[in-house]
C-alpha cells in the first residue's frame, strides 16, 4: 500500500556507504552484514547516525543489483574497509511511503513510477529506498514502512 505521492526538496546530507554490485538472488544475504559493517565503522569513528538506513540503487537491471547501502551521518566519515564517505545530494524528488513486506516493493515501485509519469514528470534512472520501520520494529509486515524516492529530471 502506497501513501499519496508528493514532490519534496531534499537538502544535502552526509552519508556513509558501502557499494555493492551483486546477483539479485544474493540481496537477502548481503543487506544485514552490510548494515552491521556500516554501523561498526561509523561508531568506531565516533560519528552520530542521523536517521534510518537506506539504499541508493544506481541502475536497474533484471540480472543484478548495483547499489549502495547507506547511513545518514552527522559529519563526513573517513574511508575504512568497504565504507566510503558519500552525500545524499540536494534535489527535487517524487516521494511516497510504502507500507508492507519487502516482497511487495517491486509492485510498489511500478505503481509509484506510474504516478510519476502520470504527472508528466520524468524520474532519473536511480532510486532511493529508506527503511523507516522493518522487521526490527515488529513481526507484522503491515507495520513496516519504506520511503520510496526518485529524483525528477529537469527539476
Amino acid at each position: 500500500m502506497l501513501d499519496t505521492p508528493h514532490i519534496i526538496q531534499t537538502e544535502a546530507r552526509h552519508t556513509a556507504c558501502i557499494y555493492l554490485k551483486i546477483p539479485r538472488a544474493e540481496i537477502r544475504t548481503v543487506m544485514g552484514p552490510g548494515i552491521a559493517e556500516l554501523n561498526e565503522e561509523v561508531a568506531a569513528q565516533g560519528i552520530a547516525i542521523t536517521g534510518s538506513w537506506f539504499t541508493h540503487h544506481l541502475q536497474l537491471n533484471p540480472a543484478f543489483f548495483d547499489f549502495e547501502i547507506c547511513l545518514p551521518v552527522a559529519s563526513e566519515v573517513r574511508a575504512a574497509g568497504r565504507m566510503k564517505p558519500g552525500v545524499w545530494p540536494a534535489m527535487q524528488m517524487a516521494h511516497t511511503v510504502y507500507r508492507g513486506g519487502y516482497e511487495g516493493l517491486g509492485a510498489a515501485w511500478k505503481e509509484f513510477d506510474a504516478w510519476i509519469w502520470g504527472q508528466g514528470l520524468a524520474p532519473s534512472q536511480d532510486l532511493w529506498e529508506c527503511y523507516v520501520k522493518g522487521p526490527e520494529s515488529g513481526s507484522d509486515p503491515a507495520g513496516w514502512q519504506t520511503e520510496l524516492s526518485r529524483q525528477l529530471m529537469g527539476a
